[in-house]
This record gives structure tokens, C-alpha cells and sequence, in this order.
């Protein structure tokens, strides 16, 4: 027996082609913007080794909402711990694109403006 996701129950399922030109234009980009975030996190996997690099691949591979790579993001961090530039180029690419998708999630600033 299959289960579908919590997710598919969304109103938003129902007719995936309704709404206004716009709502399609949002739709798109934010589609544009999941799959480059998926990109990179693939691409940040490449760079593992090991049993944990297989079950991200995996994990992030199967990925079909932003949400599903942002609970993958905290073993993906702590696997691309290291001083390697690379992997430090890594971790700022995936800190923009998930600040792109999910710009109210990061932690607050003690910096106050003037």
C-alpha cells in the first residue's frame, strides 16, 4: 500500500495548472529556484565519501519539495565539515540557495541598523 506525503494533500494539488499568470510565474520560479538548490546539494555530495555520502545522494536524489532538502541540510553541513575550499564553497553556496528559498529562517542579527 502506498502513502502519499502529508504534502500532496495540499489545496495547491488539486489543480496544479489554476491560477492566474502570475501565480504560474511564481510557481515556475520557485520550481527554478528548488532545482538549483537541488543541484547544489548534489554537487556539495560529490564531495563526501563513504557510507553517509550514499545515503545523502540517495536522500537528496529523491528530494521533490524545498522542504525535503531543508531537513537534509544539517547532515549534509556536518559531512562537509572541514577547512577544505572546497567544501567551504560548498557550504556558502548551499547557505545562499536555502536563504533564497527559506529567507525568514535565518537566526537573528545582533547587528542593529543606524
Amino acid at each position: 500500500m502506498h502513502h502519499s506525503s502529508p504534502r500532496h494533500y495540499l489545496p495547491t494539488a488539486a489543480l496544479p495548472g489554476a491560477g492566474l499568470p502570475d501565480d504560474r510565474m511564481a510557481r515556475l520560479a520557485a520550481r527554478k529556484a528548488f532545482v538549483e538548490l537541488k543541484l547544489s546539494f548534489l554537487e556539495a555530495v560529490k564531495l563526501l565519501n563513504g557510507r553517509d555520502a550514499q545515503w545523502l545522494y540517495q536522500q537528496v536524489h529523491h528530494a521533490e519539495e524545498p522542504v525535503d532538502l531543508w531537513m537534509l541540510r544539517g547532515p549534509l553541513f556536518d559531512a562537509l565539515r572541514g577547512s577544505e575550499p572546497e567544501r567551504r564553497v560548498a557550504r556558502l553556496r548551499l547557505r545562499r540557495g536555502l536563504d533564497s528559498l527559506f529567507p525568514d529562517t535565518a537566526p537573528a542579527s545582533a547587528f542593529g541598523s543606524l
